[in-house]
């Protein structure tokens, strides 16, 4: 069972520790990824403010929370640039079968899609120099989806062929 903190009794301590941590950090973007995000060619829709950060293909948007509900900037960066990555599988973009067909939460096409996603954003955090900060979660992630698809010999190498068409595109190195 989950309850809301504020349905609780919690020593003062406690509450004040929670208090802490719910107030928004003050961040400013790092300049080289927030280039690379603004420089995308067309770009989707970005929403800030949001509860959580997602791609909505049907809209071509990514929503996204403010950048002070980060602990740090680079996790904002990588988290938008994993979106954006989602992004580019829309039919206007890229038009890869993850993002332009309806798929269920953990299938295997699912899967492929994160995975996509995941490389790309740490192909992205690299080029704007931010990666030694968010390796670590890129990792683990992709640990995460690759576990779901074992069994496919040809998953990486066509997962990070994928990710790095949409890293290139997102750096506008697709021609347009």
């Amino acid at each position: 069972t989950v309850f809301n903190a504020n349905q609780c009794e919690l020593p003062p301590s406690l509450t004040e520790k929670i208090k802490a941590n719910l107030k928004r950090k003050e961040h400013d973007p790092i300049a080289s990824a927030q280039a690379l995000a603004d420089g995308m060619p067309s770009p989707p829709a970005i929403q800030h403010g949001k509860n959580r950060a997602a791609y909505r293909p049907s809209d071509d948007t990514v929503t996204m929370p403010d950048l002070g509900s980060f602990e740090r900037p680079e996790e904002y960066h990588s988290v938008l640039f994993h979106e954006l990555v989602h992004s580019t599988g829309h039919g206007s973009r890229l038009d890869r079968a993850g993002v332009t067909e309806t798929i269920t939460f953990g299938s295997a096409t699912y899967s492929r899609e994160e995975l996509v996603a995941e490389l790309g954003a740490a192909y992205l955090c690299a080029v704007a120099g931010i990666v030694e900060t968010t390796l670590e979660n890129s990792a683990a992630y992709c640990q995460n989806w690759i576990a779901r698809l074992k069994g496919d010999s040809k998953l990486i190498v066509q997962a990070s062929a994928s990710a790095q068409k949409a890293a290139d595109y997102i750096q506008g190195r697709n021609g347009t």
